[in-house]
């Protein structure tokens, strides 16, 4: 009797067009996993759809069929040793026809799940030969789209009628690729007797203490005879007898001294290996490997005087969340590999975040990316892949959604790190606002999915994993955006207004909210080689996806700072103005903790070069926003608020110790001279918010155009100005700066002779490779502070001085203002 054995069918793979393309006939080499455009690119076919224009210049691509083929050679021994052989495709994109040895075994219409194909009566002895061949995917949803009744969306391609990653087809911050391949691996699976079909795991948190784990298996037999279900864990083990015939068993394990399992910021990530193995007569017959963390979530949603609160609990404890929304990291999401996860959810942890959001118009994230997040502590929500559209509820949808549900469901709920499953991104905001309800004219629009499908599935399969319809939603309120219950969203001040008008919210919870900016100088100009490179130029406008981008980025900035005139003046200028508008509506929300119990900002990271709201670029470079992120993430906050016609400093203490001291509150003039201060003792609880209202005398300003607060506890500072930057007097920054060897790159140390306002080296400039371990710095005249950059050696401080950028020198200075 032999054990399951998976052999990975990557070799010898070619790729051709099937349709009329714009390439040479014959077939190219390919890699698998992959796509169209990474193979045609590494052989030269094609140029970097992320450059320039190329974008356009590829969009044949997605109008052609392409036909992908390997030989697949099985010995007779091979053949002969187990009762089935399965063709595993993990993951398709997109509208594919598998064959083998010239017969169709398979039929394909979604990328969001996996295929299994018996291939056992059509496997031959010697060379198999295996062509999956895909159709365009445009033409296909064109044609869906007819068939199922044109339904709302935002752009043009109807995505919303065939299961492929909705941003594939260009989103707001993304490139239009439509591209095709197999993009997850694939595998010859021989088996005999039986195998696990599906293995749900549960960790829970025993009353008194430790923890057991829960195994629910379905088989798939090849023979009726008796079988046994084994799982080890922590050194202890249970098993229990599948009987001939029987198809699922149910096994318990308890592991009593088990330890808890913490988000980041509140305690370690114990986690736990279970092996799940499938038995008959002793020998092992198919196995499987989970690691758990043993943890208990809820959200509290229990009305309150204020509207519905959505607070998350772990481990009974609330827990503020600071989030950020995740797209995929890459256009082509088969690029990234662990590694590339392991650097972006490292600069999520660097800047303080305890919560990412996977939105609803990408992928299901993959296996490296939830076992990172567990392992980092990083909390995971997960949208299902609904964004932004009226989904139609007939087949052959129907059926896709519900197999793509029940394997992702099963697949992600043993994770420690899930703490969210979530029905759609903002189709239920939509249905309401957007006037779909009168355009649909009674055709469905996704309601059976989200009120109906997606919690039966959930409470068949993973009952211990939260879910909520959608994002926004409000589960005791009318309107589901409504600030008062729940989760919202707000796009109005991006859109529409600024971003001081963040403070006219006080939501219960804030899922999306963000401002754009562009991308590091050195991501810029390697993507863009428009010459002269400006903010209108045509690469530009290329790598710039939001409706009327350019426009809302001026009119968000010309409040706050002067236009500037040449482009790394521009440059820099945004990318600023981003971070503040992130800092202001940050600092707002945990001000108001914990009426507000989270805030996620849109969004995390690019998946190519482009203007957008990311904080991370699409080369991996941390923009300006990361740092603000961080700065307003800390543990420890000290933010001066507006309180009605007052001020007020707001302490907030997301640590797990009491912060004590002396609060002091100092006005002073731009030259750092005290005009006026006051001193309070605190004594802050852990995880605790205390206003301290500003006396009158302190928060009123003799010369607002020449003055701020600051606000210091225990070395933890805020800052207020009374004016806007370019309405204030705020000198031109006069700092000296000393650079000395360190590790693996160099020391940096500032010291300001002005008042010097969100001082930040663009040190990729210098070289592609070096990042700062700080920017947005903020020094009075006189105070010192060093930077550590990695990745630069050899540079002196006038090297360092040519890319140092300030607020100050995007203000008009003006004469003193008095109020």
């Amino acid at each position: 009797m032999t054990s399951l054995s998976s052999r990975a069918l990557t070799d010898g793979w070619s790729v051709r067009a099937l349709s009329d393309a714009p390439i040479g006939a014959g077939p190219v080499a390919a890699v698998v996993p992959g796509c169209v455009h990474l193979d045609l690119m590494r052989v030269g076919a094609i140029p970097d759809p992320y450059l320039d224009d190329n974008e356009s210049a590829l969009a044949w691509i997605g109008l052609v069929d392409w036909e992908y083929r390997t030989t697949l050679v099985v010995d007779a021994g091979e053949l002969a040793a187990a009762e089935r052989h399965d063709l595993v495709f993990e993951g398709l994109d997109t509208v594919a026809t598998v064959s083998l040895n010239g017969e169709v075994v398979a039929e394909t219409a979604n990328q969001h799940r996996g295929y299994r194909i018996d291939v056992s009566s059509r496997l031959v002895a010697g060379d198999n030969d295996l062509v999956v061949s895909f159709a365009s995917p445009v033409k296909y949803a064109n044609e869906q789209s007819v068939a199922l009744g044109v339904r709302q969306r935002p752009y043009p391609f109807p995505y919303e009628a065939m299961r492929k990653s909705a941003s594939s087809f260009g989103w707001d911050w993304g490139i239009k690729t439509t591209t095709s391949g197999i993009w997850r691996p694939v595998a010859l699976e021989s088996w005999s007797t039986a195998r696990l079909a599906e293995t749900r795991v549960v960790a829970s948190v025993t009353e008194g203490g430790g923890g057991s784990v829960d195994v629910v298996v379905d088989l798939e037999r090849a023979a009726e005879t008796p079988l046994t279900v084994r799982v080890d864990v922590a050194g202890r083990s249970s098993s229990v007898d599948v009987a001939a015939g029987a198809s699922s068993g149910h096994v318990s394990v308890e592991v009593p001294d088990a330890e808890l399992w913490w988000p980041a910021g509140y305690g370690e990530q114990p986690l736990y290996d279970v092996t799940v193995s499938l038995e008959s007569s002793g020998a092992v017959l198919d196995s499987v490997e989970r690691r758990v963390g043993f943890r208990t979530i809820t959200w509290d949603t229990r009305p309150d005087a204020e509207g519905t609160p959505f607070t998350l609990h772990v481990n009974g404890v609330p827990v503020f969340v600071k989030g950020a929304n995740w797209i995929p990291d890459d256009a082509f999401p088969v690029r990234v590999d662990r590694a590339r996860y392991a650097r972006r959810l490292d600069q999520a942890l660097d800047a303080n975040l305890n919560l990412i959001r996977v939105w609803g118009g990408g992928i299901y994230e993959s296996d490296d990316f939830f076992e990172l997040c567990d392992e980092k502590g990083l909390l995971t929500w997960q949208d299902f892949l609904f964004a932004c559209a009226a989904y139609a509820e007939e087949e052959p949808l129907r059926g896709e959604i519900e197999a793509e549900a029940r394997e992702n469901i099963v697949r992600l709920a043993h994770h420690a790190s899930l703490v969210l499953l979530t029905g759609n991104n903002e189709n239920l905001w939509g249905y309401e606002d957007w006037g779909w309800k009168l355009r649909l004219d009674g055709k469905t629009w996704g309601a059976y999915y989200y009120y109906e499908l997606f919690p039966a599935l959930i409470e068949e399969l993973a009952p211990h994993v939260p879910y909520a319809p959608g994002s926004p939603f409000s589960p005791g309120g009318e309107h589901p955006n409504d600030e008062h219950h729940g989760t919202m969203h707000i796009w109005d001040l991006w859109n529409d207004k600024d971003y001081p008008h963040y403070r006219d919210y006080r939501p219960r919870f804030v899922a999306e909210f963000g401002w754009q900016g562009p991308p590091a100088w050195s991501t810029l100009t390697r993507s863009i080689s428009d010459d002269p490179l400006t903010p209108e130029s045509p690469g530009m406008i290329v790598h710039q996806k939001a409706m009327e981008g350019n426009k809302k980025l001026t009119n968000g900035l010309i409040p706050h700072y002067r236009m500037p005139e040449e482009m790394e003046s521009w440059h820099w200028a945004m990318q600023l103005n981003q971070a503040n508008a992130i800092t202001v509506a940050l600092e707002h929300f945990r001000s108001h903790s914990p009426h507000t119990m989270g805030a996620i900002v849109w969004q995390l990271n690019d998946c190519w070069p482009v203007t957008s709201w990311a904080a991370v670029d699409g080369d991996e470079r941390p923009k300006p926003l990361l740092y603000a992120m961080r700065n307003a993430f800390a543990p420890r906050l000290v933010t001066i608020q507006p309180r009605g016609a007052a001020l007020a400093a707001v302490l907030v203490n997301d640590s797990p110790e009491p912060w004590s001291g002396e609060l002091t509150v100092t006005r002073r003039a731009f030259d750092g001279v005290a005009i006026a201060s006051q001193s309070v003792s605190i004594d802050l609880a852990a995880r605790g918010t205390l206003e301290v209202p500003v006396d009158a005398g302190v928060g009123a300003a003799d010369d607002a155009g020449g003055e701020l607060l600051v606000a210091d506890l225990t070395g933890v500072r805020g800052t207020w100005f009374f004016t806007e930057p370019r309405d204030s007097a705020l000198p031109a920054a006069e700092f000296d700066l000393d650079v000395a060897d360190a590790g693996d790159g160099v020391d940096v140390t500032v010291t300001a002779r002005s008042l010097v306002r969100d001082l930040t080296f663009l040190v990729d400039k210098l070289a592609p490779e070096a990042v700062a371990t700080e920017a947005l710095l903020f020094l009075l005249p006189g105070e010192s502070r060093t930077v550590h950059v990695s990745g630069l050696s050899g540079v002196d401080a006038a090297a360092l001085a040519r890319i140092a950028r300030t607020a100050n020198e995007l203000v008009s200075v003006r004469e003193p203002v008095t109020t």
